[in-house]
C-alpha cells in the first residue's frame, strides 16, 4: 500500500469520526440568555425527528434559552414518536411554543397531538389541524375490532388528557382522533385548541410577548419576545440523511425477486440506528392517516383503517 493510499484512508478514517462523533450536536448552538431557540420540522414524524426535537429542547435548556419555537408542516408520522415528542414538549424546563407554518401547512395527525402539547400553540393563517384517527402502516391483512378500537381509544384518552393539561377543550380535541375532524386555524381558534393566529414570526412574537406559561414543575416564566435573539437550530448531516431515508416512498423497498421487504428503521435514542430486513407481512407500525396518505411502498398495500 502505498503512502498515499494511506493517507487517503486516514484521512477518510478521521472525517467518518468526526461525523459520528458530531452527528448528535444541531447546528446553531451560541449564546445564553432570553434566545429563543427555533427547531422547523417539515415532513413526516418519523424517529430522528424526535431525536431532533429532544436534542434542541435540552440544548436550550442547558443554555438557559427564553423558550423554544417548534415549527412544524406534518401530514403525521408514527404515534411512538409522537409520544416521545409530546413527552418532551410537555416535561421541558422552557416554554416550548408550537407554530403550524407558513400559510396553508398541515399539523395532521400526529401534528395534532405536538401542537395541542405545546404551552402556546399558534397557526398561520389557511393552516389546518386534526385528521388524527390512528391507521396501521404496514404489514397485510387486517387488525381485529378489538385491537383497532383499543388503539383508537388509547389515543382519544391521550389527546383529551393532553387537552386537559394545556387548558385546551377536550372534546373537540378528541373529535379529532374518534371522528378524523380536521379543524381550519380559525375554527381551531375558536374551538380553543390553540392560543393564537399569526401570520408570520414576527407577529407571533409581537402577540407573545409579556404572556406567562407554566412549566411542569409549577414554575411561571414570562415571555420575554421583544427583540429576541433567534438561534436556528438545523438538523446535524447524519440526522438530515436519517430524515430523508426514512420517509415512506423511501423507507419501505422490495427485494426483486425475494419477497422480502427491507425496512429503515431508525432507533435515535443513544444515537443507534439499525436496517432491518422482515419478512413479508410482518413488520407493522401504528402511523397516522395523513403519514400514510403519503406512502405508496408496497408494505403499505392494505393499510389499516383504525
Amino acid at each position: 500500500m502505498t503512502k498515499l493510499v494511506k493517507m487517503r484512508l486516514t484521512i477518510i478514517f478521521f472525517l467518518t469520526f468526526s461525523l459520528v462523533l458530531f452527528a448528535g450536536i444541531p447546528a446553531g448552538f451560541s449564546a445564553t440568555g432570553q434566545e429563543v431557540y427555533l427547531l422547523r420540522v417539515e415532513g413526516a414524524i418519523v424517529p430522528v425527528v424526535a431525536d431532533y426535537v429532544r436534542k434542541g429542547i435540552r440544548a436550550a435548556e442547558e443554555a438557559g434559552a427564553g423558550c423554544v419555537l417548534l415549527e412544524i408542516n406534518t401530514p403525521g408520522g408514527l404515534y411512538g414518536t409522537t409520544q416521545e415528542i409530546v413527552e418532551c414538549i410537555m416535561n421541558s424546563r422552557v416554554p416550548v411554543i408550537v407554530y403550524v407554518s407558513p400559510a396553508g401547512a398541515w399539523a395532521g395527525s400526529a401534528g395534532t397531538f405536538i401542537t395541542l402539547s405545546a404551552h402556546v400553540a399558534a397557526m398561520a393563517p389557511g393552516s389546518r389541524i386534526g385528521a388524527a384517527h390512528p391507521v396501521s402502516v404496514g404489514g397485510e391483512g387486517e387488525m381485529t375490532d378489538v385491537q383497532k378500537e383499543k388503539i383508537t381509544q388509547d389515543a382519544a384518552a391521550w389527546v383529551r388528557s393532553i387537552a386537559q393539561m394545556r387548558g385546551r377543550d377536550p372534546s373537540q380535541a378528541e373529535m379529532a382522533v374518534l371522528e378524523s375532524k380536521s379543524f381550519s386555524d380559525g375554527e381551531a381558534l375558536k374551538a380553543n385548541l390553540i392560543d393564537l393566529v399569526a401570520a408570520s414570526r414576527e407577529e407571533l412574537f409581537k402577540q407573545l410577548h409579556g404572556r406567562t406559561v407554566t412549566l411542569i414543575d409549577g414554575k411561571e416564566v414570562e415571555l420575554k419576545l421583544d427583540d429576541a435573539p433567534l438561534n436556528s437550530l438545523v438538523m446535524s448531516p447524519v440526522q438530515r440523511l436519517l430524515f430523508k431515508i426514512s420517509e415512506p416512498n423511501i423507507a419501505y423497498i422490495r427485494a426483486p425477486g425475494m419477497g422480502v421487504n427491507l425496512v429503515v428503521k431508525v432507533h435515535c435514542r443513544r444515537g443507534s440506528t439499525s436496517l432491518l430486513a422482515k419478512g413479508k407481512g410482518v413488520h407493522r407500525e401504528v402511523g397516522s392517516e395523513g403519514s400514510r396518505r403519503q406512502s405508496h411502498g408496497p408494505m403499505n398495500k392494505n393499510p389499516i383503517r383504525g
